[in-house]
């Protein structure tokens, strides 16, 4: 294991899917949901609220070993009226289950698809969040400073707003609304956010500051919910 090594932390939503990689060592993925190609050395798995006591958290891993491209109706042949059956799957060989400890949990339920991320913010993690590598730089630097302020930040939120899909670098949910910051001149402007310049370290508390303020107009923060809870 080297900290430069690549991670992909995939949603885990089904039993009888997790039972196929704990007992017959493979996990598929959808070909047209991997953009990026599946060219990583690790394999993690986000349980979803299918998973009763062990939701919203990262459990286990495994090594990326190989793979194969297979129509959905050839990996699960008891499925075959599925409306996807049809369509290509990388089928990845893994290596054995290994368990996290801890685990690595999110705060609060959000929309999870894949996290692309290395082996060294995996093995740091604390949570979710802890995970992402878009937005170096001034975002982490952000991040961090807001997460040490105990405000919360969700990183690489997931919105719609006027019917057009954006993904906001940093999101803090307060009693009304989110508080969403973007870096300025990463992607398309979302609607409301406070769009910050990418500035000096030294200069990140005056964010935070302005970060607090917005927070305190809309409510202050919003009740962490218990394990499982709402979405953002």
């Amino acid at each position: 294991m080297h900290p430069e090594d690549r991670v992909l932390v995939a949603v885990m939503n089904r039993v009888q899917d997790f039972e196929i990689v704990r007992d017959l060592g493979w996990y598929r993925v959808p070909a047209q949901r991997a953009p990026r190609g599946i060219f990583f050395e690790y394999l993690a798995l986000y349980f979803t609220a299918a998973f009763a006591d062990l939701k919203y958290a990262v459990h286990y891993y495994a090594r990326n070993l190989g793979h194969e491209l297979v129509a959905r109706r050839d990996l699960l042949p008891d499925e075959p009226e599925h409306p996807r059956a049809g369509e290509p799957y990388y089928k990845l060989q893994l290596g054995p289950l290994q368990r996290r400890e801890p685990p690595i949990v999110s705060r609060r339920w959000r929309r999870i698809t894949f996290i692309h991320t290395t082996w060294d913010r995996f093995e740091a993690a604390e949570e979710i969040n802890d995970l992402f590598i878009e937005g170096e730089g001034f975002v982490d630097r952000l991040y961090h400073a807001l997460r040490e302020e105990g405000l919360a930040p969700e990183r690489q939120v997931p919105l719609r707003e006027g019917g057009v899909e954006y993904v906001a670098d940093l999101a803090v949910p307060c009693r009304q609304g989110l508080v969403i910051i973007q870096a300025e001149g990463q992607g398309p402007a979302v609607p409301g956010a406070l769009c910050l310049p990418q500035i000096a370290p030294a200069d990140t508390a005056v964010w935070v500051d302005r970060v607090r303020a917005e927070v305190r107009r809309r409510g202050g923060l919003a009740p962490t919910p218990d394990k499982g809870g709402e979405e953002l």
